[in-house]
């Protein structure tokens, strides 16, 4: 018996002394708040909220009076529950936007909500968001636009330390947040007290964002998330479209790492889209991108509320590619989400729901050609439980060893979803997914940078009994996830009053007089464009009233000639000239949308001219004009 229990022990010791130790980590790791995002967090909204509103802006001045900022109606709660309806994780408020209109009581500036008369002065939007995220489950986030139109010291000292005071007050006094969101809209044209003038500052030293202003946010909530153009917990994904390409790693370097002073709005778009390879940091991206085509409110753009299919097929470009889903959400002149969009909001997270509340891979069995060390603890059956941290692994000279997976009979799906043990890097290079038909294996789907999630979207649904992936990677690889689902097909319709749309001038009711071969600007293709000298702009000779004018920018994803600045011009004669409207295309070049001009009043004269007064070239490119009634 003694002898017995002597070999017992030899054993275990034998096993314990031969275990193969866990892979090594390879390349970036993601810090302990960036686990927590990947886990907590792939969904959340962004919140812009204030005076710009009622402009019909998406940009304000900096000029408006707070006297027009009286939401009636205003309810936190419905806003929140809304977003927690379509199953977002999340709620960032702009808590600033550039117009410098603060929506909580600081002590840094007058321009604030103590100046309106909601609450007659006494209320704390920030606060009452706050309370709302809570009481619907939600995570908490503000937004602090580092540009400021109204400050009168904008570009001195004076304002930097009056940014990084309300950056205190909004780490300080509302709970724990999950992000201090950051982008890169810095100096410009603004009110600046009554200045009305430009105002340019080197964005690289006038925060101090390394020395002085994040340091803040580490210091009072450690475990928030910072994101920046440019990367620093989490990167801007390059285009508010809510897209990133089929490969994009979660591993990157900033511009900053290669030479470059450190700051929002130094983005190299290329490497935003598709991360880098082996990149020195750990930053995901997030991809925001608005429930309607703009930003903040505005009643024309009723009718470009996203269905609930089109926000699906953007989460599975967005959170299916590795990144978060960053929504817009406008409230309306009530201070109220929008019918429309709470309508599509709740679809979506049916959706959502009826798509991936059943795994289709539950019951199934792996096996694989290797196992690393031979052990259960890194055996392929973990790939089918709900630790996003326990994974299969291959010995440390198997870099492409694959799984075969039988599923519990057969199995109808569209979706596929992987996930690597993401505490040990970004180790997968690739994956090729097999399905057995006809007594042989075929090409089913393929894939790279898989990361902390990844949804491969087949083009039909298939059904299949067997499944064979193949895994490709640098060093052993460690997938933690294997999952399959069918896309539910919900029925979706908007309710209510009907979406009232311009109507457009017909191509017999106005004559192209200047330049000539401009034709692709009125195609009604939105794909081509067409390109004139920026100060000759293009006239038109009309016939009737027109309420406004709409413009296309270019949509080949280029900038060049996409103006900011616009004056309409309108004649008689085509000799003597007035305006009839000028102003800026804000944030046209990162949301390339289709512009809408109103007239302060019907427009009869007989010729109108388009001219750009600001472009980055002497051209001015136009995908698209059109007049309207």
């Amino acid at each position: 018996m003694k002898k017995h229990c002597i070999t017992v022990i030899q054993l275990l010791l034998l096993s314990i002394c031969c275990a193969q130790p866990a892979p090594s980590p390879y390349g970036a790791l993601p810090t302990e708040r960036q686990l927590r995002w990947h886990e907590q967090l792939e969904m959340y909204g962004l919140v812009h909220f204030s005076p710009t509103t009622y402009q019909r802006k998406q940009w304000g001045y900096g000029d408006a009076d707070p006297a027009i900022f009286h939401p009636q109606k205003f309810d936190a709660d419905q806003i929140a529950k809304a977003a927690a309806a379509a199953g977002l994780k999340g709620i960032i408020l702009v808590a600033k936007h550039h117009d410098g209109f603060c929506l909580w009581p600081t002590k840094t500036t007058p321009y604030n909500i103590s100046k309106s008369p909601w609450k007659n002065g006494k209320g704390d939007m920030v606060k009452e968001f706050m309370l709302a995220a809570q009481k619907n489950g939600l995570k908490y986030g503000l937004y602090l636009s580092a540009w400021d139109r109204n400050y009168p010291d904008y570009g001195q000292p004076k304002y930097a330390e009056a940014y990084r005071e309300q950056l205190t007050e909004l780490m300080t006094g509302y709970g724990p947040l999950f992000t201090s969101w950051h982008d890169g809209a810095n100096g410009g044209d603004g009110h600046y007290g009554g200045a009305n003038e430009k105002r340019i500052i080197d964005r690289g030293s006038y925060y101090a964002w390394e020395e002085k202003t994040w340091p803040l946010v580490r210091k009072y909530q450690p475990m928030a998330m910072i994101f920046s153009d440019i990367g620093l917990d989490m990167r801007w994904a390059g285009n508010e479209k809510g897209i990133l390409p089929e490969t994009s790693w979660a591993t990157f370097t900033p511009l900053a790492e290669k030479g470059e002073k450190i700051a929002p709005g130094q983005v190299n778009s290329s490497e935003n889209l598709t991360g880098t390879r082996n990149g020195k940091f750990w930053i995901p991206a997030e991809c925001d991108f608005p429930l309607r085509v703009e930003w903040f409110y505005n009643p024309d753009h009723d009718i470009t509320v996203k269905t609930p299919q089109q926000l699906f097929d953007i989460y599975l470009t967005s959170v299916g590619r590795g990144g978060a889903f960053d929504i817009g959400l406008s409230p309306n002149l009530d201070g109220l989400l929008p019918e429309r969009d709470a309508q599509s909001l709740a679809g979506f997270g049916k959706k959502l729901n009826a798509t991936f509340g059943v795994n289709l891979a539950n019951g199934a069995v792996a096996t694989a050609t290797n196992i690393r060390g031979k052990s259960e603890k890194y055996g392929p059956a973990l790939i089918f439980d709900t630790d996003r941290y326990s994974y299969y692994a291959s010995d440390d000279d198997v870099l492409s060893p694959a799984l075969t997976i039988t599923l519990k009979g057969e199995k109808t799906f569209d979706i596929i979803r992987l996930r690597e043990n993401i505490k040990l890097g970004q180790r997968l290079d690739s994956v090729r997914i097999d399905i057995w038909r006809n007594g042989e294996w075929s090409r089913l789907a393929a894939a790279t940078s898989i990361g902390a999630t990844r949804l491969i979207k087949l083009a039909t649904p298939v059904t299949a009994h067997k499944l064979r992936v193949q895994l490709f990677a640098p060093v052993p690889p460690a997938l933690s996830d294997f999952a399959l689902f069918k896309e539910a097909q919900l029925k979706f319709e908007f309710t209510g009053p009907a979406v009232i749309e311009k109507v457009k001038l017909k191509a017999q009711e106005y004559k192209i007089l200047s330049p000539s071969g401009v034709e692709n600007a009125f195609d009604n293709n939105p794909a081509t464009f067409t390109a004139v000298n920026n100060k000759e702009g293009v006239v038109l000779e009309i016939k009737g009233p027109v309420k406004g004018l709409t413009y296309l920018p270019r949509q080949d994803g280029q900038k060049e000639g996409i103006p900011t600045k616009y004056t309409i011009l309108i004649s008689n004669d085509n000799v003597k000239w007035s305006t009839a409207a000028s102003g800026e295309f804000s944030n046209i070049i990162n949301n390339p949308v289709e512009q809408t001009v109103y007239f302060k009043q019907m427009v009869n004269a007989r010729y109108l001219k388009f001219i750009a007064t600001e472009t980055n070239i002497k051209e001015l490119t136009i995908a698209e004009i059109a007049l309207f009634r």
